[in-house]
């Protein structure tokens, strides 16, 4: 028996500077936000038909807002619709967004490899960046969602 082959996206989200957002609400990126927004567009580029043939296996496995980094699956069949449909998606909630497709992969080991790597030099930026302002607590919320990561499976 052939196993169901899936391919995973890893995918950057970019807060949109070119455009103001509709409130002063803190942008919180979750995955049922992201789920949200792309079957959204799904549903309004292809239609009922398409929003049904790609739901089996869509899934958003992981998010961090930390760094801005997900991980989406598709089938092998359906993953050019989702992508197609993640470079449509313009808003997050409220929030103006941008996509950037990072590696594109037929496992989630080289995917996890992947996002790991990435997130990693992120948070090092971040890090940087935020200098003597980065407090413990977000030290200890990037190590859950990096150890998030490394326990991902099918």
């Amino acid at each position: 028996m052939v196993g169901f082959k899936n391919r995973y996206l890893v995918m950057e989200v970019y807060l949109d500077p070119n455009k103001t957002t509709a409130s002063d609400e803190p942008i919180v990126i979750t995955q049922f936000n992201l789920t949200k927004a792309i079957r959204d567009v799904i549903l309004t580029n292809f239609g009922e038909c398409g929003l049904a043939s790609s739901a089996n296996s869509f899934q958003v496995k992981y998010v961090n807002p930390i760094t801005k980094l997900c991980i989406i699956r598709a089938s092998r069949e359906d993953y050019q619709k989702v992508w197609a449909s993640i470079t449509m998606v313009r808003s997050v909630g409220s929030c103006p967004v941008v996509f950037n497709l990072l590696d594109l992969s037929g496992s989630i080991r080289a995917c996890r490899t992947a996002a790991l790597k990435c997130d990693d030099f992120k948070f090092q930026q971040y890090k940087l960046m935020a200098g003597a302002r980065l407090t413990p607590e977000v030290q200890q919320q990037m190590q859950n969602y990096l150890n998030k990561i490394k326990v991902l499976e099918h």
